[in-house]
């Protein structure tokens, strides 16, 4: 006779997310991670030994480092444990580390994955450390950002660091043939619209999945979407960027290298990826006002007043008619030619100035508006230039204890060139005046 529970058809499965479903049942089944997964990857290596040591799982969301670390801890006969460090404090770890020593005792090793673990504050992360170091817990954390710099040291020399990878179109497209074999039916897409689907899910397996479902629940009866209607349906997912985190650091390096090697295309992509993403373009306006300093300098001191331009034309026009300023400010500085000739100076002053002291600058060269510093020999001696031949004494003006030196040494790149030449022609000068000749 049937019970309650089966009478109001609480026996059959709850609804699961397509992501969940698919989720793979074996290591060599995850897709995009050939260099972890793949024959010879570095955890396939790993599990010939018949064990695993404490990791950290870095990478962009939705690239499979829940569904490894759940494999792994089959694979190897631990016992999975999750917790979350959003939802998860140090009352709960203790509760966490006090079943593992439990299972422990017969004969039972633990898997824990930590979710998020870069959330875990410094004095958390220590709390790992004695049941990594005993093997009470092998760990393993998740995290989308740096563990360099968000995980402490002590944690990082106890586990290995593991990069998960966005997946490429390729893996994408295969978790969309897998999301029609399971569903039994194909998405009603058109190839276009297909291709723009797999953009849209910017390498993350989850919302690839996700945005599958929110496909065959928008798209009626025998409709076939194209790539604009499709866009249209799904309101088109934001790239994956953290305007704060890693995603913003590697794209404003990138267009900072990219402006460095007069890659003009590369530049203009990578600072459309970031407007794309949300990016403020005064920030971006500032950063270009310091590669016209630092990376184009005297070559062409020009760079510095079109960057300057650029930025307060976006912040004259707002978006969109003031990107394009930026856009031509991104390609000048692209095609301009090259020189950090200022910058190495400026750093090599600072370290001069900073190891010299409060060196006294030569007396003849201070002003003297009073009798106790005439009688000191405050400006006795000091030649005005504008006075003598070529409008140039030659005379010195370091101070006597640091002497003479040389900071700025001129490319022989665009316009530094000819100031190069007048450099050389100043030092001449100035050992002739001062040899007496």
């Amino acid at each position: 006779m049937a019970d309650l529970f089966t009478s109001a058809g609480m026996d059959r499965e709850a609804p699961r997310p397509l992501a969940d479903r698919l989720r793979p049942g074996a290591l060599d089944a995850v897709v995009g991670q050939p260099h972890l997964v793949g024959p010879d990857g570095t955890l396939t290596r790993m599990l010939r030994s018949g064990r695993v040591g404490s990791m950290i799982f870095w990478g962009p969301p939705g690239t499979g480092k829940t569904t490894v670390a759940r494999l792994l801890a089959g694979a190897t006969d631990l016992h999975f444990e999750q917790i979350s460090a959003i939802f998860s404090g140090v009352a709960d770890l203790k509760k966490v580390f006090e079943a593992a020593r439990g299972r422990r005792i017969t004969g039972k090793g633990t898997l824990l994955f930590v979710d998020e673990i870069h959330r875990f504050n410094r004095a958390q992360q220590d709390a790992f450390l004695p049941v990594m170091e005993d093997g009470t817990v092998t760990l393993v954390g998740a995290t989308t950002e740096n563990p360099s710099f968000e995980l402490n040291a002590a944690l990082l020399s106890r586990a290995q660091v593991l990069t998960f990878r966005s997946l490429n179109g390729e893996a994408v497209a295969s978790l969309l043939v897998a999301a029609e074999a399971a569903e039994g039916r194909p998405l009603p897409l058109d190839a276009g619209a297909r291709e723009s689907l797999v953009r849209m899910a910017d390498g993350d397996g989850r919302a690839a999945l996700s945005l599958s479902e929110e496909v065959w629940r928008a798209a009626g009866e025998g409709e076939e979407l194209t790539a604009d209607a499709l866009q249209a349906v799904l309101q088109r997912r934001a790239p994956i960027y953290d305007k704060s985190r890693d995603g913003h650091y590697n794209l404003i390096s990138a267009l900072h290298k990219a402006v460095r090697g007069s890659d003009p295309d590369a530049a203009l992509y990578y600072l459309c990826r970031m407007l794309d993403a949300g990016e403020d373009p005064l920030f971006l306006g500032r950063r270009l006002v310091r590669m016209a300093s630092e990376d184009i300098g005297l070559a062409d001191p020009n760079a510095l007043v079109i960057t300057n331009a650029a930025k307060d034309a976006y912040d004259f026009l707002g978006s969109p008619e003031g990107e394009l300023a930026l856009a031509e400010a991104t390609v000048y500085l692209a095609i301009a030619p090259k020189s950090n000739a200022v910058y190495k100076a400026y750093k090599a002053a600072v370290k001069v100035a900073k190891e010299g002291g409060s060196l006294l600058p030569p007396r003849h060269i201070l002003n003297a508006p009073t009798k106790l510093m005439k009688s000191e020999g405050y400006s006795e001696g000091y030649q005005y230039d504008h006075d003598a031949p070529d409008a140039f004494s030659g005379q010195d003006y370091f101070p006597e204890e640091l002497g003479r030196q040389s900071f700025y040494r001129p490319t022989p790149y665009g316009r530094e060139a000819a100031i190069g030449e007048r450099l050389e022609w100043l030092q001449a000068l100035r050992r002739k005046r001062q040899g007496g000749d």
